[in-house]
């Protein structure tokens, strides 16, 4: 079975704004603001990254700047307080870095957003070099894929392979996949419905098969 699977070099934006680990606190500021990003990498020799320092990062020093927090606030916010006195990228990163190589797919990248909690990943190669930087936008560009093309690679992928010969019909509209006709197995429709679920733009797979000489139909979404 031929599938199509993006990967993050397919969607990564490779002009990436990044400061090396000296760059002072207010220059931090000045190139968030002037660059509208809200998170960069900081890099060290040629190009290897060894954190990032984000709008969060830089927030503590105001939300502490006239305040005293008692012992207990001081404990639990040990890290923050730390940022609030901190004056260069060095000081202020989130490190080690959370980076993807640009052969992982989008799935994997997406997973890794979703555990470590952060919006954007630097895409670094095997040295740990800066390539490119990936954003949640950017996994979502997979379901801007038009009908037509979804359909036919459902058409190849799903019922070329798995229900060859049967009378299957396909039909997308706004990304979701709707498969309908006879079947003689009825036992293959979810098998049917996770293949086409896995093809990238896919929104929603809805089932609508009734089985070789039988009255109901069978359903699964």
């Amino acid at each position: 079975m031929s599938e199509t699977f993006h990967i993050v070099s397919d969607v990564m934006t490779r002009t990436v704004v990044a400061v090396g680990r000296e760059a002072s606190f207010k220059e931090l500021v000045q190139t968030l603001g002037q660059w509208r990003v809200s998170a960069m990498p900081v890099l060290e020799g040629e190009g290897r990254v060894i954190g990032v320092v984000s709008e969060a990062d830089l927030l503590p020093k105001e939300e502490f700047r006239d305040s005293d927090p008692n012992r207990f606030q001081q404990l639990r916010r040990l890290p923050d307080l730390a940022k609030a006195g901190a004056v260069t990228a060095e000081e202020l990163m989130s490190s080690p870095a959370v980076t993807v190589h640009p052969d992982a797919t989008l799935a994997e990248a997406a997973r890794i957003m979703a555990v470590r909690g952060v919006k954007r990943l630097p895409v670094v190669d095997p040295e740990g070099k800066l390539l490119g930087i990936v954003s949640r936008g950017d996994l979502l560009k997979v379901f801007l894929r038009s009908d037509q093309d979804i359909e036919e690679e459902v058409r190849r992928t799903v019922v070329t392979y798995l229900l060859p010969g049967s009378s299957v019909h396909v039909q997308v509209r706004e990304g979701v996949v709707t498969l309908s006709g006879q079947l003689r197995d009825t036992t293959l429709i979810p098998v049917a419905a996770r293949l086409a679920r896995a093809v990238e733009g896919v929104v929603d797979v809805e089932c609508h098969f009734r089985g070789v000489g039988r009255d109901e139909t069978e359903r699964t979404a």
